[in-house]
């Protein structure tokens, strides 16, 4: 088959949520199809990345997006009745860009990742609408999670005016949704319970299919490395410039952290993730807590966590830094929202708090008790074993793909 394959952030490297699907999809695809790819890159660091993708793509095109210029034109498009991020995403070189490859060949499918690169579809005066419906060729939309309900959870967490402006996206994000839905072959969500959420916002959803994500538990497994002296570790991961993630850490630092400390003075809390906030690098003043920034390998700090703290309180789908932590046979303690993706069993796979006294109690549990702790680790990567196997979602979603 021919694919092409659009994507509103560059797949490589694969060090974030978003970005680890969309790479295992073009990686897996590319090497049984002709896969060209057209993306974005919000970093001006990630355009070298281009290069690497060129070696597995047939054809690649790189965008950069400037995020100040973005956001003006997100604003402009909420101004004008459209949807902030359907402007954030979109420019006008891309989209030149994409109608001439779809001139130039004729493809099976259409793969979108993100509900934002739709609008380079009804854009396009290469693809005909014949009653509502875009005919060939094939649409697919990954959406991997509902992102109209991430805004409606940043508004219930925001102040006003910021409330009501979240709010309105989240509005009209939702009803972008519903007309992606109605004009597209296929939608696939990244979990069970996203499906779900989607039939809620559009009941009328027959084309829904879920393919969920995985790790690899080759480059993900249990590894011994020495610690400095009797310390104990508690390690938490992710992009530190990311909303949810800061939160997260900034709740733990201010209402959990210091009442741990006290209890376990030989305690450590590693913060590990690229580009963190200024607010995030403050925490770094706190007794123990080390902020490290960007880092060459993270199952370094996998190895030495005692165990992996994932407090966020704003997620959606499925949070590959729990799956990572879960492989690299650690014990986790999470909340009941990011483990809602993933399903784990609580008490078996990994342990749920949704409180700053429950995430204090089981953490301290576990450091108490650490054949407890052990015994979790060794069923957590069983777990991810069984279900979270990269190849064989990838093979989901080709039959998916040639199917319809």
């Amino acid at each position: 088959m021919k694919i092409l394959y659009l994507c509103h952030r560059i797949p490589y490297p694969p060090n974030k949520g978003d970005k680890i699907r969309s790479y295992n999809e073009v990686k897996y695809l590319a090497s049984r199809h002709d896969l060209d790819l057209i993306c974005l890159a919000d970093d001006p660091e990630d355009l070298k990345y281009k290069t690497d993708l060129e070696k597995i793509c047939r054809r690649v095109e790189v965008f950069p997006l400037n995020k100040l210029k973005a956001k003006i034109k997100g604003l402009l498009s909420m101004l004008s009745g459209g949807s902030i991020s359907t402007g954030y995403f979109y420019k006008r070189a891309m989209q030149k860009v994409f109608n001439r490859w779809l001139a130039d060949e004729d493809y099976d499918a259409i793969i979108c990742f993100s509900s934002t690169m739709a609008e380079y579809i009804f854009r396009s005066r290469c693809l005909t609408v014949h009653t509502g419906i875009l005919q060939q060729p094939q649409l697919i939309m990954d959406y991997c999670d509902v992102d109209s309900d991430k805004w409606f959870q940043y508004a219930d967490d925001a102040a006003v005016p910021l409330s009501f402006l979240y709010r309105l996206e989240q509005k009209r994000l939702a009803a972008y949704e519903v007309r992606i839905q109605q004009a597209f072959d296929q939608t696939v969500m990244i979990s069970g319970n996203e499906a779900e959420l989607f039939r809620k916002l559009c009941p009328a959803a027959h084309n829904l299919s879920v393919v969920a994500n995985g790790v690899d538990t080759d480059f993900f497994q249990p590894r011994l490395i020495s610690k400095e002296g009797d310390s104990v570790n508690l390690v938490f991961t992710g992009a530190m410039d990311y909303h949810a993630n800061v939160d997260a850490v900034v709740w733990f630092g201010e209402k959990i952290w210091p009442v741990l400390k006290k209890r376990f003075a030989n305690l450590n809390f590693y913060i590990v993730g690229s580009k963190p906030a200024k607010v995030v690098r403050d925490l770094a003043y706190g007794d123990g807590i080390t902020v490290t920034g960007f880092v060459d390998d993270i199952r370094d700090y996998y190895a030495i966590a005692d165990v992996c703290v994932v407090p966020l309180r704003l997620a959606r789908g499925v949070q590959n830094k729990v799956l990572e932590a879960m492989a690299m046979g650690k014990a986790v303690v999470t909340t009941t929202r990011a483990n809602a993706g993933i399903l784990a069993d609580e008490g078996k796979h990994l342990l749920i708090a949704d409180t700053a006294d429950d995430f204090i109690d089981k953490i301290e549990s576990l450091l108490k008790d650490r054949g407890r702790a052990d015994q979790l680790a060794m069923a957590a990567r069983e777990f991810v074993m069984t279900r979270y196997d990269w190849k064989s979602n990838m093979e989901k979603l080709e039959q998916l793909i040639q199917r319809v």
